[in-house]
């Protein structure tokens, strides 16, 4: 093996270890914490989430297997069928990172009506948008033959080995309508939903940097795929290897970009961890009471279940006088 492919390997070794781990921890929150359910923006960290690990899981071990082999991992079948789950499952989560983005323009811009105007049925439906957009592309990729082994990336993708000119000249037309359709138009909602919410809040200028910048470098990988349309241009295999990587390295940056650096979240591994070592909870309202409020946002909400504590009182005592 040359050097560079041994760097290939340990780089997608630490991505897939890294996106295991975080990607995981978020479905654990999500099953453990009620808070976070109740949020209808949960739905799509919950999606991105599980489209992130099955992506870790399927695709990162082949093209692991394929670095270290030089080789096609496993039968035509196999491939075929792990080409057609990365081309869903990467389209799939980069429609839910923008509307991961447009529900962050709406808690900013709109904080009275936002839960009016997004709700768990509104949330489902875009969901259900982004699963149907991408299991089209996916579907017309695996009914033209268009997915399988391809050596440029090391992996299982789209790919064609069609040498007439009208099936390169529909590939060439699936490909770009393909990655403009998904790729382009969320980093531009996505860009746009953020460039709106910088004119409110001015704090969310760090976020947005680590957003707008993980989307161009998925960017990366469009990069030599619209180049491979045209053969007289020659690009080097440890380039497309390359963007493969910082392609796979999205699956491990979106659980720290849009969950695990939030309150909630910190909060629900805080409580898994009390849970495993058998402690009391600090986040618990118990606690809170006896100790009082570790932070701000415990302090604003353990004021308001005392108030609507009291409020349940009187009502009580006023239907007995």
């Amino acid at each position: 093996m040359h050097l560079a492919d041994v760097l290939a390997c340990i780089a997608v070794l630490a991505v897939l270890g890294v996106s295991l781990l975080s990607n995981a921890l978020v479905l654990i929150c999500f099953a453990c914490s009620p808070d976070i359910r109740k949020r209808a923006a949960s739905l799509f960290t919950l999606n991105l989430a599980t489209c992130n690990l099955l992506l870790t899981a399927i695709n990162m071990p082949l093209t692991l297997l394929a670095l270290a082999g030089h080789s096609q991992p496993g039968g035509d079948g196999l491939c075929r069928a792990a080409a057609f789950l990365e081309t869903f499952l990467s389209a799939n989560s980069m429609l839910t990172v923008a509307a991961l983005s447009v529900d962050g323009w709406m808690a900013v811009v709109f904080p009275l009506s936002y839960r009016s105007r997004m709700r768990h049925r509104d949330a489902a439906l875009a969901l259900a948008y982004a699963w149907a957009h991408s299991a089209c592309f996916a579907a017309v990729a695996a009914c033209l033959s268009w997915l399988g082994y391809h050596s440029f990336y090391a992996s299982c993708t789209l790919r064609s080995t069609d040498t007439i000119s009208s099936a390169t000249v529909s590939f060439a037309v699936f490909t770009v309508a393909f990655h403009t359709l998904t790729f382009l138009l969320s980093l531009v909602v996505l860009c746009v939903a953020y460039l709106k919410v910088l004119r409110v809040a001015r704090f969310h200028c760090k976020r947005i940097d680590v957003i707008t910048m993980q989307t161009l470098v998925l960017l990366v990988d469009i990069h030599p795929r619209l180049l491979e349309l045209w053969p007289a241009v020659p690009i080097n295999q440890h380039w497309g290897v390359l963007c493969k990587c910082l392609a796979y390295s999205k699956a491990a940056c979106d659980p720290f970009v849009y969950s695990l650096l939030r309150h909630q979240y910190r909060k629900a591994c805080i409580d898994i961890v009390n849970r495993i070592l058998k402690r009391k909870s600090r986040n618990s309202e118990r606690w809170q009471r006896a100790n009082g409020p570790n932070t701000v946002v415990q302090a604003m909400e353990l004021s308001r279940n005392s108030e609507g504590t009291c409020n349940v009182k009187n009502k009580n005592a006023r239907f007995k006088d």
